[in-house]
């Protein structure tokens, strides 16, 4: 049973060949000497697609200048590249973010050296878009400083999340992490408790105290928060059920725990 995502919203796996969509050209860019020339001038990317068995010397020039930057690379059949776009790829396509991405180092400390109590809600593996979209959407509303996601098997933001959100992408630090165990260490360090919201939880919703500076760590549709996580945290709390189902919708059971929050600090 997966925690704070009904069983019924999971998706069967499509046994079909896969069709790949194409995507709007303003939300990628390809050809490898456009791909370094865009790294160069500091844009964000979601992911680079390169081509498996891409021209030995084309990909060591953009091996090169990847070096250094921790982008989402997929090696992906040319099948793939072809369907994205009709253009000479070259054998490379970056999926461009239509947010700029930030440090969670940086943002912590720019929030602690303001005298300000973070808030900072830590997404593990959320895939579904629409959720992310509603999850910071709310967050924007409740006051998060920030959203944290890993860098690999997360949402990315991209133009369908940005509206889903309301356009709250748009006003909201959103942070990468390459190691998502390691950042959330850090935050911990820095004095931000860590709340984690799973049905292994042992402290009620209503008696979690969520005054102050805190991470709250919601989990994956599919099967929660990892375990390693859930032991690192500080504090592991449950939203009370009564129905069968004993599961919610994640950016629902994360619009609570962040209500919860601000209902707190108003009183």
């Amino acid at each position: 049973m997966s925690k704070y995502a009904s069983k019924y919203e999971r998706r069967d796996r499509d046994e079909s060949p896969r069709e790949y969509t194409k995507k709007p050209k303003d939300d990628m860019i390809f050809g490898v000497r456009s791909v370094i020339e865009a790294i160069r001038a500091g844009r964000g990317f979601n992911k680079i697609l390169i081509q498996k068995g891409m021209d030995k010397e084309l990909f060591l020039e953009l091996k090169e200048e990847l070096k250094g930057h921790h982008f989402q690379l997929q090696f992906v059949p040319t099948e793939k590249l072809n369907a994205l776009t009709e253009s000479n790829h070259q054998g490379v396509i970056a999926l461009v973010s239509p947010i700029e991405y930030h440090k969670i180092e940086e943002v912590v400390e720019g929030l602690l050296a303001e005298e300000k109590k973070p808030f900072i809600l830590a997404l593990d593996r959320i895939t579904d878009i629409r959720n992310f979209g509603a999850i910071a959407r709310t967050a924007e509303c409740e006051g998060v400083d920030a959203i944290l996601i890993p860098n690999k098997g997360s949402a990315q933001v991209t133009a369908d999340a940005v509206k889903t959100s309301a356009g709250a992408l748009n006003r909201i630090k959103v942070c990468k992490a390459d190691n998502f165990k390691e950042s959330l260490f850090y935050i911990q360090q820095c004095g931000v408790r860590l709340i984690a919201c799973t049905e292994k939880g042992n402290v009620p919703l209503y008696e979690t105290n969520f005054r102050g500076s805190v991470c709250v760590i919601m989990g994956s549709e599919m099967d929660g928060i990892t375990s390693d996580l859930i032991k690192m945290a500080d504090i592991k709390c449950k939203i009370p059920m009564r129905g069968e189902i004993a599961s919610l919708n994640v950016s629902v059971a994360a619009g609570m725990v962040m209500y919860e929050k601000l209902r707190q600090e108003l009183h």
